[in-house]
């Protein structure tokens, strides 16, 4: 079962938030509000914050220069992962990830079962890597923004959780470019 071990010292990450919305503003912004407040309780920088809407291109060339910004290891964006023809979060991931962490999609939708029932359906949630970096991209509500820290990205983005998270693995996710010796 998982456990914190309080033998290892935490490791704060660096993680920006993006709100995909074509009509919140900062002063509206709830869901990036949850996400930041969690953050700074868990220990974590705030790396950067933004608001876009729901432009696909424009949400991909974000999650791209957070991804090659150095000062930047996570990335959650919310907003946008409904069914709607606006709805693009996700199809943006899409465009950046290397590869894409499908279990995180599946965990989400388990968790928010508990809270929404079969209304967690329509959620698209989705995560992935790219140039080592994690992006998350959660539904726009803040009950779900929350549902996912606390149950999910609370416990993976902490070095101490066991029996193993995504902090401990972050020196290997670009291992694949390392030059081999021959």
């Amino acid at each position: 079962m998982s456990r914190i071990d309080e033998s290892r010292e935490f490791i704060p990450v660096r993680i920006a938030v993006l709100t995909v919305s074509d009509t919140r503003t900062l002063a509206e912004d709830r869901s990036g509000d949850t996400l930041v407040g969690r953050i700074d309780a868990a220990g974590h920088t705030l790396a950067d914050r933004r608001i876009l809407p729901d432009e696909r291109d424009q949400i991909a060339a974000q999650l791209r220069a957070w991804c090659a910004d150095p000062s930047v290891d996570v990335i959650i964006s919310t907003g946008g992962t409904g069914l709607t023809g606006r709805d693009v979060s996700v199809e943006a991931h899409r465009d950046v990830y290397e590869k894409e962490i499908d279990a995180f999609g599946t965990v989400f939708t388990m968790v928010s079962m508990q809270k929404i029932g079969t209304s967690a359906i329509q959620s698209r949630a989705t995560a992935g890597v790219a140039q080592g970096t994690y992006l998350f991209a959660l539904p726009g509500s803040p009950g779900a923004c929350k549902d996912a820290w606390d149950e999910i990205l609370v416990k993976q983005l902490d070095y101490r959780h066991m029996p193993c998270n995504f902090v401990e693995i972050f020196p290997r996710l670009e291992e694949h470019k390392q030059r081999t010796k021959g």
